[in-house]
Parts: C-alpha cells; structure tokens; sequence
C-alpha cells in the first residue's frame, strides 16, 4: 500500500477522531508500549521437548498442517518470523516442557533454571522478555488430580515441579530486570460426578498455600480456572469460584482465559468485580467455539468487549495480555500473525473510545446520546489508524502480510 495514501487516510481519521474528543497520536503510542506476550505452543502444538509424546491431562491440539517446528532451533526461527511481521512490544511465553534438556530425560520434580538459560540469553539478545507456566499434563504422573491428588507421593510430585518452576520464574526475571508472570493451571478434575469435591479443593488450596509460601522477588505469580475440560466434564477443582476466593483472600494475580467459561458468558463482565479484589489481571486471549477449543483469536465481540472494559476501567497497567491459542489445522505463522493482530485491533478499538464524551453522556443520564455515539463509534476509521500504526513501524499493512507467510511456507515450513 503506498504511503502516501495511508498518510492521507491517516490525516482524515486523525481529524475525524478528533471531533469526538479522541487522540489517535496517543492512542498509537500506548499500543505500541502495552506488551503481548506471545505463546510458544502455537508453534509446535503444544508439543514440547520433553518427551515429544501426544497430548494427555486435559489439552489436545487438532490438525496436521505441514511447517510444525520440531526442535528448538525451528521454534525460535518461527518466532522471529512472526516477530518481524508484526509492530508493537512482545514478550515470549513458555511452558516448562520446552526446555533445553540436550536429549536428556529430565523429570519435572528435576527441572531447574540451566535448562532455560538459552531462553534467557535468546530473550535479550530478540528484546523478548520471558513470561512462563508450569506443566500439569500430559506427563505419566498426571492423572485426572495433580495438585489436588489424595495420593501424597503424586501431589509432592506436582508441589515440588511447581515450586521449581517459581524458582525459575524468578531467575528468568531478575535476568530480564523485569518480573516474570508465571501462570500455574492444572487439569485436576473428574469425568464422571464427584462425591468426594470439598476434599479436592481441600487438598487444592493445601498445595497452593505450600508452593507459594516461598517469597520471590523477581516473579509474580498467577492462578487460572477452567469451567471444565477434556477429561473433566462433571466436576472441575480450579473452578472460578476456587480461584476467585483464593486470589482475593491471598492477594494474588488472577488469569482470565477467554476460553474457560460459558459460551454465553462476556468475559468482560468479570473485569470490574476482579479488579475490586485482586491486584492484577493476567488475560490469556483466545477463542472458544461452543467450548474451551482455542481457535485463532477474531476480533469478535468478546475480544473487542475485553479490552474496552480494561481501557474504560483504566487498568491496562494492572493487566498481562497474553495469547493462548493453538490452531493445527492452517499455517501455524499466520495463525499467529492473525491472532496477535486481532488483539492490537482490539485493543485500538478500545483505546479509540471517545471515552470522555460517553461518560458525559452516562453521567448526565442521556441514554440516547451514549447509545447512538457507542454505535457510531463502531465505523469510526480504525482500520487507518492500524495501518498507520503498522507503515510507521516497518511491517506490512493490511492483508500484505498474507504474501510473506505464503513466501515463508514455500521456503521454509514446507522443507521439514
């Protein structure tokens, strides 16, 4: 697209924004500063070097398009081709199986933070800062209950793995001079109906208070709930009930997984209530498709709902943006092109808000008013504003990228 011509449609939507109290300048300049942590299983289906066995403990992947990144030399080469298509602040998001463990068979209660140094180094040598999460499934160990396993040899098992993890979080954070956010979610649930529920989140809430008794200054840590899961369709110990009380009374960082409620649930509506009772919010965006599916993330209503509640709330500096997709049925680059552009659309949109002159509107009680700006609010020219964005960081605009994703297949992914 020549330049001119953005520059052009820029200057009218800048103007046209303007008219309704809107900064665009300003706008563009906090997405480019917000952090999106970008998930390294996209790349691999959640796959891992660990063991390179399928799926297990709640979480499946569907599809077998070519260009998977086998070893961890491909998954990095993926991750900056992603990196290079798209403007903005990245961080880089890793589970604990995607260690460097030199072939070595290294169990998770073993893990330590060499096995991640080449990450560190890799991390600030690309200005990705690391972000991680500890790993539940698909492991001999992990059952239907980890955590919450009445068996006290398995539980130690999954306190010791979790601990260690924190540990490495926190080293992964003081290397990066910035705290890494550690995401702990275990699949522990039950198939069938439960009799036995109180005792679980007993033994859930037991193993939690232990792990995170170990005060660690360069990493924060987060708690994720799950409405129910593979393997878990009756009865779910995590559940958002759990994880609200336990976050609220504990002081800690609550994950929203765009993917983990009810299909007629708006996810944002929890925004406002969570952050009245906890110090801060990880999101993990995503798309649910009549369940927990993990589609590419749209800029769809719950995505674009998500971040006007964040910016309306004024909490964006009280907030983690995180993708959490896995999609194996397309080319894994342009699932992660077309979702983390989903996201920067959502978050403009919200950013574009004429927020002030709604608020004057709500405040005054004029309905009318506010309901007929918030509609026409919606075909405002955002979409000059992101290609605007996207021409003054150097990457492609519009559908541009489509073409060296395709050019990337051909040279790259179809060769493995």
């Amino acid at each position: 697209m020549k330049k001119e011509l953005i520059e052009k449609a820029y200057a009218i939507a800048k103007e046209r924004y303007a008219a309704v109290g809107v900064d665009t300048d300003r706008a563009i300049e906090t997405l480019k500063q917000t952090p999106i942590s970008l998930h390294c299983w996209q790349a691999d289906d959640v796959t891992g070097f660990e063991r390179g066995e399928a799926l297990s403990g709640g979480i499946q992947a569907t599809g077998n398009y070519p260009g998977k990144a086998r070893n961890i030399d491909e998954l990095r080469q993926d991750i900056l081709k992603v990196k290079s298509l798209i403007g903005g602040t990245y961080r880089f998001n890793l589970h604990e199986t995607y260690g460097e463990f030199g072939g070595k068979q290294v169990d998770r209660d073993e893990v330590e933070t060499k096995y991640f140094q080449g990450w560190i180094d890799w991390g600030k040598a690309n200005d990705m800062k690391l972000d991680f999460n500890s790993t539940s499934f698909s492991h001999p160990k992990s059952g239907y209950l980890s955590l919450s396993n009445p068996d006290k040899g398995i539980r130690d098992f999954w306190i010791e793995h979790t601990k260690r993890c924190r540990r490495i979080a926190d080293d992964m954070g003081k290397a990066q001079g910035d705290p890494c956010i550690m995401n702990i979610w275990v699949h522990d649930g039950l198939k069938d109906i439960s009799v036995e529920k109180l005792r679980y989140r007993q033994l859930l809430k037991a193993s939690l208070d232990e792990i995170l008794t170990e005060q660690l200054p360069h990493m924060k840590t987060c708690l994720e709930a799950k409405l129910f899961g593979i393997g878990m369709e009756s009865y779910t110990v995590g559940s958002h009930d759990f994880y609200a009380g336990y976050c609220s009374k504990n002081n800690v960082m609550y994950t929203l997984d765009t993917g983990h409620y009810e299909p007629t649930e708006n996810v944002s509506d929890m925004i406002s209530s969570l952050l009245l009772y906890v110090p801060e919010l990880m999101l993990h965006v995503s798309r649910p498709v009549h369940w927990d599916s993990d589609h590419v993330t749209l800029m769809n209503d719950q995505t674009l709902d998500l971040f006007k509640e964040l910016v309306r709330a004024d909490a964006l500096n009280r907030a983690h943006v995180g993708l959490d997709y896995f999609d194996a049925s397309i080319n894994r680059i342009g699932a992660y092109i077309i979702g983390i552009r989903a996201t920067q659309k959502s978050l403009l949109s919200a950013l574009l808000e004429p927020l002030k002159l709604l608020r004057q509107y709500e405040d005054g009680n004029k309905g009318f008013e506010r309901l007929a700006l918030l509609e026409e609010a919606k075909t405002l020219p955002i979409g000059a504003v992101y290609d605007y964005f996207n021409m003054i960081n150097n990457v492609p605009v519009g559908e541009e990228f489509i073409a060296d994703v395709d050019r990337y297949e051909a040279e790259v992914l179809s060769k493995r």
